[in-house]
Order: C-alpha cells, then structure tokens, then sequence
C-alpha cells in the first residue's frame, strides 16, 4: 500500500492530489489535512467515487496551532508503520503593500510556509524512511527563487519560500542518512482558488488538476533522481 500524507488537501492543488492519487494508485491510504473539516469530507466523498478500495484519512486542524503536529502524528502513527511521501503543499499568499503588512500577517505566512513543514517532517520522522524511503516534498514558489522576478505585494510571500527552499537544501543533507529524501518544487502560477483570492482577475496559464498530476508522479519518483534540490515548475511567473 502506497502511503502519503498531503497538507492544505480540502480545495486547490492539494484536493486535485487527492483525486490524482486515488484515481492514479488501487491501493492507497491519504492523510488528508486542512482546517476545513466539511470541505474535507467532500474531498473523501469525491475521492471514494473514483475508487471504493482507497482508505482516506481526514484530519482537520490548523497548522498555525502546535498542537495540530502532534494530533497528525498521532493519527498517522496509529495506522501506519511508513509513509511513502509527505506533501507540504499547505500554504498562505498574502498580496498586500509592504507598508501595510503587519506582525501578525507575517508571522501567519512564516508559519503555514515554514514552520509547518518544519515542524510536521519533524513530528513524522518515526515514519519516514528506513528500509523503504520516504519522500518529502515542499511545494515552493518561482518567487522564492533566487534571482527570478520579484512582484510587488509578496514581500512577506516570496522571503518565506526562500526558507522552505533553505529548509529542503538542510533536511535533505541531514536526513539522508535515513533513507528521507527532501525536495523543493518551485511552482509558477497556477489556476487554484488561493491564486484568485490574492489575485484577482489572474488567469493562470496552468490548472490545478494538471500541476497535481505532476507533483504526485514526481512524490513517487522523483527521489530516485532528486535530494535537496530546488526545482522550477512554471511556464511563467508570477
């Protein structure tokens, strides 16, 4: 059975990996987590549609609360012993002027981009890898990738991206030794319900649906060619 834990998963590219996976694998079990408990249910229904033998595992928490890592390990480890990939794809776009951003508007960002990941990887390491490996992907952004455009508005988006891509760069070294491979998918825009809340009118040139397929073929294979690397996946930027 083919294990995966997929973060931000009740709408966006975190709900089409849902339906990706299931329609992708006959034998899976998801770890769906978002705060939006009925969402989710939707997300189990519509998956269990496509494929009655799938297992989905919905956990509703916020990934600003400490708490919530400890909840999601406890739920995992109580079903599996490995789980072959986690998707950090949870995230917070915040378009506002830099001059108006606030404490609490940049510690939310820094806390659902960085820290979550941070801090769930850590929570899960008692599944993740030995004999079998385990695959860690974060979902980044071409914003935060050095020496790519910068747009204004991101000022506290953008730098967070560039931690999540630091992060990968220093959990793939660190965990390696551990069967755990880290990367980075840096994603260009992409038609998803957060794109429209903080960009209006934006049309992306790449739907949610199809950047998912590529994120759950690359979670399940991407390791064997890739650790700790910080990949573009766009057709343009924003």
């Amino acid at each position: 059975m083919t294990e995966v834990v997929i973060t931000g998963a009740s709408r966006g590219i975190g709900k089409a990996l849902a339906l990706d996976f299931v329609t992708r694998l006959k034998n899976v079990r998801l770890y769906l987590v978002a705060r939006d408990e009925k969402k989710l249910e939707e997300v189990k229904k519509e998956c269990q549609k496509i494929s009655a033998s799938a297992e989905l595992v919905t956990i509703s928490c916020s990934l600003e609360d400490e708490k919530s890592f400890t909840q999601i390990k406890t739920v995992v480890t109580e079903k599996s012993k490995h789980l072959d990939a986690v998707i950090h794809n949870a995230g917070f776009l915040l378009n506002r002027p830099f001059e108006q951003i606030d404490l609490a508007s940049l510690e939310k960002t820094y806390r659902i981009n960085v820290h979550a990941p941070y801090l769930l990887t850590q929570a899960l390491l008692p599944v993740l890898g030995g004999a079998t490996p385990t695959h860690v992907v974060n979902i980044g952004s071409m914003g935060g990738v050095q020496g790519q455009s910068k747009f204004p508005g991101l000022s506290a988006y953008s730098p967070s991206k560039m931690a999540l891509a630091g992060l990968t760069e220093s959990l793939a070294e660190e965990l390696k030794g551990r069967n755990i491979a880290v990367n980075c998918l840096a994603l260009g825009a992409v038609n998803t319900e957060m794109l429209a809340e903080a960009f209006p009118g934006y049309k992306a040139q790449v739907s949610a649906e199809e950047m998912a397929s590529y994120i759950a073929g690359f979670s399940l294979t991407g390791h064997r060619f890739y650790n700790g690397k910080i990949l573009s996946v766009a057709l343009s930027t924003p």
